[in-house]
């Protein structure tokens, strides 16, 4: 088998999920500035690592002579130039390109020798700050010491940066905690889920049927479950889905989850499915039956509204003359604890929420106004011109604590408004019910037939079917919206009817484009030049793209890229990063994944990538009116934005929304989906692809079941003289 040796030039592909990589490689033993095209499943290496790899010469029909890598060895480099670009390859925090060149500029071949045996001598350098020394320093000891944990994990298809994180947790104990139990990563460690840390266990030789794989697997099926929106499990289904993930007949299994279940780490109900156990995480389990139970304790309770006047029901000089349909929901929320107000757009949900905020401050009765989501709290002060915060904020939430507001220090209030309720999961759900205190009214306010919570449950829907909360459903369309084609095709599509896009000089329009990687090109030129030269919005601040899936040439991620390469391009003034396969570069548009209550960010917030440091290892989003550093190893919090899912854009709204429909995203195209995305437009939906496509999405109303048991539950503990 053939070696070669050199310097990595640049990579010029990189998959995090295979391992696959493509990069070009400088010979350390030429003086020839002809490069070696490298290719195979490979550890993520960046440009400047010294390598040694074994494989063997190959041909490719299209690209010529390439050397297909099957082993790695990473070498700390000998000559000047080498350990410059070491140094310069972002590798070891506190040195970059031009740190990397001040000290070896200085010390040459013997840099790295300094660095380690001497790190006091980094003051020689000059223009290098005491701090920025002590930094390198730490880096440098920082490297050594995770260097064998990084290997160790990156023949498991690790990148880099997870391994490290994995480090940053188990410190010098990493190797011996993950050869003892390789499935306490799951739990321990964002990022790696159950099929990384079995392909582990079972090359350390665990075998297939060992009780702790098969415990894992269950309790990694439950989690998918949750993941896909459902609080629990049949366990005929769960049994299955364990089966098709752990390749072991299902007979085989049920020992595993009788031990579980005996451990109370999951919880058997034989009262939610007909004729066989539902099976939940401990914690989904208890959300649960708890919402039921706090829910049974507001409606029974007595209400501190009681008593208002028919005067104080009225409408004030300052509210529009209300319809029929929104003066019964304003009866509603005073006469019940517990009520639901929903409606399709344009039919005066804000009006009938303003109508009622200044009704709550006539009788002078405390109220709050929440939302799931910041951007959904922020268009809820937007639309009331109250404030608003999302229902964390509102209870105080923070990472070392939990929720400052719970049952023991209540939430001093006569009225909440929970907008945007159809994003509601139950874990949330139960923690604002936990707050609430008996005799307050609580007031869900959202749209039903919008996509459910992107997290498990689906409260506002189990509530509506429960027949235990009253509904009132707003349908007029009131004159204002009524011009507006993006509102009424939002109807027309809910209603099971084709949109309309006839109209020539309107809001909503439809390019047809049958080929994916046609419409992926089309979708680029509306957003960068069409749209901006017609109407006058910004890409960039106004345009969202918005994608049924994260896979093909149409999907999220191939967008993005499109996207990226056209709106923002490369630039000597713009820095920018490889972080696996994805490229980040500054004025980038990007979005938060996850809440992270530290920095005061959240899931779905999006803002511009204002800086970018190779030295430092950090990197700063804008976020509206604030700007928020980030550590290297905190990426994975942030994807690009330039196209984002449906699913992600709940609770959102846009100028422009741009919706890629094709036959080949048929796994998703639902009713609900499509409604979903075009209220999502606030002044201008264009739809790119097949009429097929839209067809499909338009018929399809069948949604997916999510396994939920609240309705049954609530149904059990409330009186029948209480139902509506």
């Amino acid at each position: 088998m053939p070696d070669i040796e050199g310097y990595v030039e640049r990579i010029t592909y990189y998959s995090a999920e295979s391992g696959y990589t493509v990069l070009r490689l400088r010979p350390a033993d030429s003086g020839s500035a002809q490069l070696i095209t490298v290719v195979g499943t490979l550890p993520e290496v960046k440009p400047g690592e010294h390598l040694h790899l074994g494989g063997e010469w190959t041909k490719h029909p299209k690209y010529g002579s390439q050397f297909s890598a099957s082993k790695l060895e990473r070498l700390l480099p000998q000559d000047v130039e080498g350990i410059r670009r070491f140094l310069g390859s972002g590798l070891i925090k506190g040195i970059g390109p031009r740190t990397a060149e001040k000290i070896v500029a200085v010390f040459g071949s013997r840099t790295l020798e300094i660095i380690e045996n001497e790190p006091e001598r980094l003051s020689e350098v000059p223009g290098l700050p005491r701090n920025r020394q002590q930094l390198i320093t730490a880096g440098w000891q920082e490297h050594k010491a995770s260097s064998e944990a990084v290997v160790f994990f990156q023949q498991y298809g690790l990148s880099t940066n997870l391994a490290l994180r994995v480090y940053r947790v188990y410190g010098e104990a990493t190797l011996a905690r993950v050869r003892e139990n390789p499935y306490q990563l799951i739990r321990d460690i964002r990022g790696i889920g159950f099929k990384t840390a079995d392909r582990i266990a079972r090359a350390l030789g665990l075998p297939q049927d060992a009780p702790a794989r098969l415990q894992a697997g269950i309790q990694h099926a439950l989690q998918q479950a949750s993941e896909e929106g459902h609080v629990f499990l049949p366990e005929s289904e769960l049994l299955k889905t364990s089966a098709e993930l752990l390749s072991i007949p299902s007979e085989q299994i049920r020992p595993a989850l009788d031990h579980l279940s005996a451990e109370h780490a999951v919880i058997r109900d034989n009262e939610i499915c007909v004729g066989e156990a539902a099976v939940y995480e401990h914690a989904q389990y208890a959300a649960e039956r708890e919402c039921a139970e706090l829910l049974g304790q507001l409606i029974r309770s007595q209400s501190r509204l009681a008593g208002l006047t028919q005067l104080a029901l009225a409408p004030s000089a300052q509210t529009p003359e209300l319809s029929a349909e929104q003066q019964a929901a304003l009866s509603m929320v005073w006469q019940h604890p517990v009520s639901i107000l929903t409606g399709g757009p344009g039919t005066g949900k804000t009006t009938t929420l303003r109508a009622l905020i200044e009704l709550a401050e006539r009788a002078r009765h405390p109220y709050v106004l929440v939302s799931p989501t910041g951007r959904a709290a922020k268009r809820l002060t937007e639309a009331t011109g109250r404030p608003a915060q999302t229902i964390h904020r509102l209870l105080g939430y923070t990472p070392n604590d939990g929720f400052k507001l719970n049952r023991s220090a209540s939430l001093k209030a006569h009225l909440v408004v929970v907008d945007e309720a159809s994003m509601l999961e139950l874990a949330l759900f139960h923690s604002l019910l936990e707050a609430v205190e008996p005799g307050t009214h609580l007031l869900l306010v959202g749209d039903v037939d919008q996509l459910p919570a992107v997290g498990a449950g689906d409260v506002l829907r189990d509530l509506v079917r429960s027949g235990c909360v009253p509904v009132t459903r707003l349908t007029q369309i009131y004159r204002q919206a009524e011009g507006s084609q993006i509102i009424s095709n939002a109807h027309r599509i809910n209603a099971g009817y084709m949109p309309d896009w006839s109209e020539p000089y309107g809001d909503f329009y439809f390019f047809g484009q049958e080929n994916p990687e046609a419409a992926a090109e089309l979708i680029v030129d509306i957003v960068d030049k069409r749209i901006p030269d017609k109407f006058g919005y910004d890409p960039l601040r106004d345009i969202q793209v918005l994608a049924p899936m994260y896979r093909g040439p149409a999907g999220v991620s191939n967008l993005n890229t499109l996207l990226q390469a056209q709106l923002n391009p490369e630039a000597r003034n713009k820095p920018e990063h490889a972080f696996g396969e994805r490229l980040w570069r500054v004025g980038d548009r990007v979005m938060q994944i996850r809440n992270n209550y530290d920095k005061e960010v959240f899931n779905g917030d999006i803002g511009r990538l204002c800086a970018l440091d190779s030295e430092e290892q950090t990197l700063a989003v804008q976020f509206d009116d604030k700007t928020v550093p980030y550590d290297w190893l905190e990426v994975d919090e942030l994807v690009h934005a330039y196209a984002i899912s449906i699913h992600k854009a709940q609770g959102s709204e846009f100028p422009v929304v741009v919706v890629p429909l094709l036959t080949q995203h048929y796994v998703m195209l639902q009713r609900n989906l499509l409604y979903t995305a075009v209220t999502r437009a606030r002044k201008l939906c264009i739809l790119v692809g097949s009429r097929k496509a839209v067809a499909m999405a338009v018929h399809n109303n069948k949604t997916q079941q999510r396994w939920s048991g609240l309705a049954k539950r609530l149904n059990d503990v409330l009186p029948a003289e209480l139902k509506v």
